[in-house]
């Protein structure tokens, strides 16, 4: 039984990384960017202005892994980064004007796609889905390893003018 469930499982799992694959294509073909340089443009817009570590907090990445988005975004035109002028230790991100027609020019991501249908979901169910994917995480060896994907290590192959 087990040898059984295993070819099915990781079919499933292919598909699933295909599609991720096929979406992060479309996305760097519409924009130069990645998805997870997408996802901070969309924090920093949704909060107006934020810390790299509130940024994240909220998207659950590393700390280096913000910093070194941040640095393509802000070579690229899109982010800024200031002092607070309330706190001059704490550096604020912002959108550019640039960063903001990137937005309003993206295709949806699956993480859209994602919670939406997710979200409709019993709890339970959603419960359920969570613990399968951990311990699917658990079994690739997967733990330690930042919820960013590899392909936003990238640069940002956008024309800077």
């Amino acid at each position: 039984m087990e040898a059984s469930l295993a070819n099915p499982t990781l079919k499933a799992l292919r598909r699933i990384l295909r599609v991720a694959d096929r979406v992060g294509k479309s996305l760097a073909s519409t924009t130069g960017l990645t998805p997870s340089q997408i996802l901070l443009l969309q924090e920093i817009d949704r909060r107006g202005e934020a810390t790299p570590s509130v940024i994240a907090a909220a998207l659950q990445f590393g700390q280096p892994t913000v910093t070194s988005i941040v640095d393509r975004l802000v070579k690229a035109n899109l982010v800024t980064r200031e002092r607070s002028a309330l706190d001059r230790r704490q550096v604020l991100l912002r959108l550019t004007e640039e960063g903001r027609q990137i937005l309003d020019s993206a295709p949806d991501l699956l993480q859209t796609q994602f919670r939406e249908r997710f979200s409709v979901l019993p709890s339970w169910e959603q419960a359920m889905i969570l613990s399968a994917l951990e311990h699917i995480g658990e079994l690739l060896g997967a733990e330690d390893i930042d919820a960013a994907p590899i392909i936003d290590t990238g640069v940002i192959d956008r024309p800077v003018d």
